[in-house]
């Protein structure tokens, strides 16, 4: 009986240590945030921080459950491959950013061994992607300096074909199989950049036109128009709304999808117009919700709610690229600084960025921990150093 207490006690002592270790680190690690000496030191603390991530992703959790978490890990609910593959995409395109800005060596061979890990010698995909989230990921690797496309054709065709796959009898891509009969915000983010790349790349306009296509049904069905709010999602069949208007990073996966889409098409492209008036009427919609301290809330229209660092990263990388349109630059760039400036208040002494949400669990049902994400620190860093 002694020896069964004993073992007993033991097994609680390893679970509550388990559940203490990440709450203590993330307490201790948020004394004198945001304390840096200067604008470029802060600067150097994240490049240094989103470099060490790269090549070991902190795990972000699929659950928001603060205890017993071993029981998550058992089951296999506490972390996903999709989920990791779209931190690493971000911080990919934040180090190719400062990469081509400043031809830093060390970090390009850090990015060319990343590649290695995930391509082949005949240019095929190590490990062949399995969700849209992992098409972010894609996306990135094609556009750092190391990317040979010819060479790695066989991985882009893979990838095209993952996103084909998924087209629905309405002609767009669902997010998953079992959500066929939903179209995600996060889709458009996932997967246009990437197919607007792609087609122009291989010539193929059918790639272009899914991109297109992707965004302009949800502007149909998934829009509020007064304001140019996305909502979570919409039903193909009802054609009606589905989740919630005015989620933060839903707003980001959208501005993200129409941003680079936008900035992948040349400008005599005949669509670049249309582009180009998405993203006034979004920029105006985002300069409208950011709050007095730079932020976004992760419910963009209530100031109140917890200030999402994921939103505010994305938006400031919109903004930052916004600014080129003479009508709305001013703003969006006084925006964009703004928006900077708030992350560096809530950057840990070792460089993370924090107060991030945590990932979304289902449509309508949305994280409410808020702590460090790579997919932040990439695109925090791609604006900084934005060109």
């Amino acid at each position: 009986m002694m020896v069964f207490l004993l073992v007993l006690l033991f097994i609680v002592l390893v679970i509550a240590i388990i559940d203490w270790i990440p709450l203590f680190s993330t307490w201790q690690s948020r004394i004198k945030m945001g304390q840096f000496a200067s604008f470029e030191d802060w600067k150097a603390k994240v490049l240094q921080t989103s470099s060490r991530w790269l090549q070991q992703t902190p795990t972000i959790k699929v659950s928001d459950n603060t205890r017993v978490i071993v029981i998550d890990m058992l089951r296999g609910n506490y972390k996903r491959t999709a989920i990791q593959s779209w931190q690493q995409g971000a911080l990919l395109l934040g180090l190719t950013n400062y990469v081509n800005q400043t031809n830093d060596t060390k970090i390009s061979n850090e990015i060319a061994s990343f590649l290695d890990s995930k391509l082949d010698t005949n240019g095929k995909w190590k490990t062949q992607p399995k969700e849209v989230d992992e098409v972010l990921l894609a996306y990135a690797i094609s556009k750092t300096p190391h990317f040979d496309v010819q060479k790695n054709q066989p991985a882009l065709e893979v990838t095209y074909d993952l996103i084909t796959k998924l087209i629905g009898i309405d002609t767009t891509v669902a997010y998953r199989m079992n959500y066929k009969n939903y179209r995600l915000v996060d889709t458009i983010g996932f997967i246009c950049p990437f197919l607007v790349r792609y087609g122009l790349q291989f010539d193929n306009k059918n790639a272009i036109d899914l991109a297109l296509n992707q965004i302009r049904e949800f502007n149909t069905y998934a829009l509020l128009k007064s304001n140019y709010i996305p909502c979570h999602s919409y039903d193909i069949h009802s054609k009606l709304p589905v989740g919630l208007f005015g989620w933060g990073r839903g707003l980001g996966w959208y501005s993200i999808g129409l941003i680079d889409s936008w900035l992948e098409l040349p400008n005599e492209h005949p669509n670049k117009h249309e582009l180009t008036q998405m993203v006034i009427q979004l920029a105006k919609t985002i300069l409208q919700f950011q709050n007095e301290n730079g932020s976004w809330s992760w419910l963009i229209m209530s100031p109140e709610k917890q200030k999402d660092s994921s939103t505010t990263a994305i938006l400031s990388w919109f903004l930052a690229n916004a600014a080129s349109i003479p009508e709305i630059s001013a703003d969006c760039k006084l925006a964009q600084e703004k928006a900077l400036q708030y992350l560096k208040k809530v950057t840990r002494r070792s460089g993370a960025i924090d107060f991030s949400q945590g990932d979304t669990k289902a449509i309508g049902v949305y994280s409410q921990q808020f702590d460090i994400l790579p997919f932040t620190q990439g695109f925090c860093l791609r604006t900084m150093y934005k060109q």
